[in-house]
């Protein structure tokens, strides 16, 4: 399902709101919060969302590990993760910090892509991918952002490149901006979403071979 979660900033945290069960606070203030997470989760419900960003993680989650204070928004609303289990809140979006936030595009070996935001910083999306990054162009002011060495760590194989060869490993498509990224406009989105919409079954050999070394199975 999509999700958001949101966290309290600890340099805004003068009450020393963090961590507090619901029963300890007056009223959720949601200025003093910031978005960590907005993209899809294999989760089926707030328990199993607590599963995993607490314990499992998640490549594009770029805050800490989902814990009491957190904000949880879901298509039902928003929710305060409690002690035990989550409270439904009132939580405004808009006074909450998204600043740094971009729209980008997620593709994983396998997978349908989806819409994401996440933080326009080298470490998040050196996270969202797994490693350090690499920018392969388009002709149209938009990149895919992959880890440079998903080959040599002997990442599986998931997308055919237009000009020959093969993306592994989980990669973002951004747009470019004039110094950094930017967020996807709707008609990027849909046109790499359509464009990586059907995932194709590469095996580990010709991932291996497009970068002249020969896998070698093991028994």
């Amino acid at each position: 399902m999509r999700l958001k979660i949101y966290q309290i900033d600890h340099n805004k945290d003068t009450d020393r709101k963090r961590f507090e069960p619901f029963e300890r606070i007056d009223k959720v203030d949601p200025t003093i919060y910031r978005k960590v997470f907005d993209a899809e989760a294999e989760a089926k419900d707030l328990e199993s969302s607590f599963v995993l960003f607490n314990i499992e993680g998640h490549p594009l989650l770029n805050g800490a590990s989902m814990s009491v204070s957190d904000i949880v928004i879901t298509e039902n609303g928003a929710f305060y993760c409690d002690s035990y289990g989550f409270k439904p809140v009132e939580f405004d979006e808009s006074q909450a910090d998204a600043s740094d936030m971009i729209r980008v595009l997620y593709v994983q070996p396998h997978e349908k892509p989806y819409e994401a935001e996440i933080p326009n910083t080298l470490e998040a999306k050196q996270k969202a991918v797994g490693g350090l990054i690499e920018f392969v162009y388009n002709t149209d002011e938009t990149a895919l952002v992959c880890d440079e060495e998903a080959k040599l760590k002997c990442k599986e194989g998931n997308r055919y490149l237009d000009g020959g060869g093969i993306i592994a490993g989980n990669f973002l498509v951004v747009g470019l901006g004039e110094e950094d990224c930017r967020s996807l406009n709707d008609e990027e989105i849909q046109k790499y979403m359509n464009k990586y919409a059907e995932a194709p079954n590469i095996d580990d050999e010709e991932t291996a071979a497009d970068v002249g070394f020969k896998f070698i199975g093991f028994m």
